[in-house]
C-alpha cells in the first residue's frame, strides 16, 4: 500500500474472513484489492481490539485520531536506524515488488497489486535475480516440452557444442530472463535453442530482443511468412 491509503484506510475496507482489504479511490482514483497473509490478518485483528472506538472510523488511529502520513515515515526511519538499514515507506514498496517478482510471482499480478496502470512501472521497482531467471527458465522449459510433447531427442552426438552455438545459447537464455516477454516471444527462443542443440548451427543470432536498442532478432530461415514472423516477434 502507499503511505496515503494507509492513512485513508477505513474500517469498512477491512475483510479480515476473505483476508484482503480495498483501496478505494488510490492512485489515479482506482480501487484495487490488497491481500494479506495469515500473520498480517493475525497482526491486525491484535491492533484493532486495542485501538478503541475513536472519533470516525479510519484504521489506524494515534490519541485516538487518524494517523498521519509523517508520524507513520518518522516511525519506519526510527525502527530502521535502530538495526542500522535505511527505510522509508516507499522502500517497503519496492521491495515487496522484489522479494515478490523473486518468488516467482507473474509481473503482471504484482502490477494490479502495487495498483500501477504501466507494467513500466512496475519494472522500475522489480529486479530479477540470476537464480530465480534459472529457475524461471528451467521450470517453463519442462511445462513448454510437456505441453508441446516434443519429438524424442536425435541420437546424441558425441561433438562438444562448438563456441558459437555457446555463445549464441548464452544470448538467448538472457533474452528468457526477460520478464516482459510473451508466451509467443518464449516459445520462438525455446525453438531456436532446441534448433541449435540439434545441430543447426546456421541460425545466426546478430541481435537478441534484449538488446539495448530492442530490436527484433532475426528468424530462423524457415520463417517466411508474416504469421509466423508475428508469432516469434
Amino acid at each position: 500500500m502507499r503511505l496515503g491509503e494507509l492513512e485513508e484506510l477505513l474500517l469498512e475496507d477491512l475483510d479480515m474472513g476473505g483476508r484482503k482489504l480495498t483501496v478505494r479511490h488510490g492512485k489515479g482514483l482506482r480501487d484495487r484489492v490488497v491481500y494479506l497473509t495469515d500473520t498480517t490478518v493475525a497482526a491486525v485483528q491484535q491492533y484493532l481490539a486495542v485501538r478503541g472506538m475513536g472519533p470516525g472510523s479510519h484504521v489506524f488511529l494515534y490519541r485516538n485520531l487518524p494517523v498521519k502520513k509523517d508520524l507513520v515515515r518518522s516511525r519506519i526511519k526510527l525502527a530502521g536506524d535502530r538495526v542500522g538499514v535505511k527505510v522509508h515507506p516507499h522502500r517497503l514498496r519496492h521491495t515487496m515488488a522484489t522479494q515478490l517478482l523473486n518468488a516467482g510471482c507473474r509481473v503482471a499480478s504484482i502490477q494490479k497489486l502495487m495498483g500501477h496502470k504501466r507494467l513500466n512501472s512496475t519494472m522500475i521497482y522489480a529486479r530479477v535475480h540470476d537464480q530465480t531467471a534459472a529457475d524461471d527458465y528451467y521450470t517453463a522449459m519442462a511445462h513448454i516440452e510437456a505441453r508441446l510433447q516434443l519429438a524424442p531427442p536425435a541420437a546424441e552426438s558425441t561433438q562438444p557444442v562448438g563456441e558459437d552455438e555457446r555463445a549464441q545459447l548464452l544470448e538467448l537464455v538472457t533474452c528468457l530472463a526477460e520478464p516482459e516477454l510473451t508466451a509467443e516471444d518464449r516459445l520462438g527462443l525455446v525453438e531456436r535453442m532446441r534448433l541449435l542443440l540439434a545441430g543447426c548451427a546456421s541460425i545466426a543470432i546478430v541481435v537478441t530482443a534484449c538488446d539495448a536498442n530492442q530490436r527484433d532478432p532475426p528468424l530462423p530461415a524457415f520463417v517466411s511468412t508474416e504469421a509466423d514472423t508475428a508469432l516469434l516477434g
